[in-house]
């Protein structure tokens, strides 16, 4: 069971977000996108491959080249990102994954488990790009803390 976003994750988040950030059609570098979302360049370029195969984020090589979003930030979620890195966090096997457990017909539990697990998902399908793009005001780059770099 796990209930939780990995590391891995959470810098796929921030790529999107990152990009989701400026206007739409905008390209930026990779370096600038670092530099921003406070992401080691070497875990971006790796980033970048899973993103631009779940047709989330775009690359174009060169001079004039950089990254954008493969769609509007209004039409990418969370849960987007998450299944293209990962797999939906799970409150109980039992909820997803039929036969675990024999009781689960009948368990009280499993139906908790199971609304919660409705919401999260729900509130992932119903949080997009567009709607974090506007609760960050400014670059991460520019808060006092510092977000720990992990590769």
């Amino acid at each position: 069971m796990r209930f939780w976003i990995n590391r891995r994750t959470d810098y796929a988040i921030r790529v999107v977000l990152g990009l989701a950030k400026h206007p739409p059609g905008t390209r930026i570098s990779a370096q600038q996108l670092s530099e921003e979302m406070l992401i080691p360049l070497s875990l971006l370029y790796s980033l970048l491959k899973d993103l631009n195969r779940a047709k989330l984020v775009k690359t174009y090589p060169g001079p004039k080249g950089g990254l954008e979003l493969a769609r509007p930030p209004e039409q990418i979620t969370l849960r987007d990102v998450i299944e293209a890195m990962d797999r939906l966090p799970q409150v109980s096997e039992c909820v997803t994954e039929p036969g675990v457990c024999p009781f689960s017909n009948a368990c009280p539990v499993r139906r908790r488990w199971a609304r919660i697990h409705r919401l999260v998902v729900r509130e992932l399908e119903g949080t997009t790009f567009a709607d974090l793009a506007r609760e960050a005001k400014e670059p991460f780059s520019t808060h006092s803390h510092s977000w720990p770099s992990h590769e």
